[in-house]
């Protein structure tokens, strides 16, 4: 299966750059920014600078980050990755500028509870399934309105075989196969 299923249309679109620029003007950096839009770095970048927005050194990232209030506000946007979207105490590191410890010291800081390795790879599980999930629900509504699943394997950059599986997960009511070969002729030949 694709590890990493195609965006949903309209995604990146609902990312607007006033929204970006509003999130990076309270404190966010450009990192955290993509990791919570899920957007390419260069895309938050471009978006960023089509709605005008004065970039800051890291100096002036950091300085900001010493006020009390934008640290509330981090440590609280750290504990939404790390419990809502599963990230790991590196990935928070990363998004916050900070080593693992200082990232961890955050998170506790706004209430959040350190997860084992464990239930990390648990909560990373299940997200995987609810995408999974979705992925299938769309493909079922597309091959209910009529699309065949060679199409469907070829528009998702899936196999046939992970299609139909995805269908079966999503519960859908198979149409009857055809012979899609070539035709045979049913005389005897000599």
């Amino acid at each position: 299966m694709n590890p990493n299923p195609p965006a949903t249309p309209g995604a990146s679109e609902a990312v607007t750059p006033q929204a970006l620029r509003k999130q990076y003007e309270s404190g966010a950096t450009v990192d955290e920014l993509v990791t919570t839009s899920g957007l390419s770095y260069g895309t938050v970048l471009n978006r960023l600078h089509d709605a005008g927005t004065v970039m800051r050194t890291s100096w002036q990232t950091r300085r900001m980050r010493q006020n009390p209030q934008a640290r509330q506000r981090l440590a609280a946007h750290l504990r939404t990755l790390y419990e809502q979207h599963g990230a790991t105490l590196t990935e928070l590191a990363a998004a916050a500028g900070e080593t693992r410890r200082g990232a961890r010291r955050l998170l506790i800081e706004a209430g959040g509870t350190v997860r084992t390795t464990q239930q990390t790879l648990r909560v990373r599980a299940a997200a995987r399934a609810a995408e999974r999930y979705k992925v299938a629900l769309s493909l079922r509504a597309r091959y209910e309105a009529g699309t065949t699943v060679p199409d469907l394997a070829r528009e998702h950059s899936y196999s046939v075989a992970t299609v139909y599986r995805l269908l079966h997960q999503a519960g859908t009511r198979m149409r009857p196969q055809h012979d899609h070969g070539p035709a045979r002729d049913t005389r005897e030949r000599p």
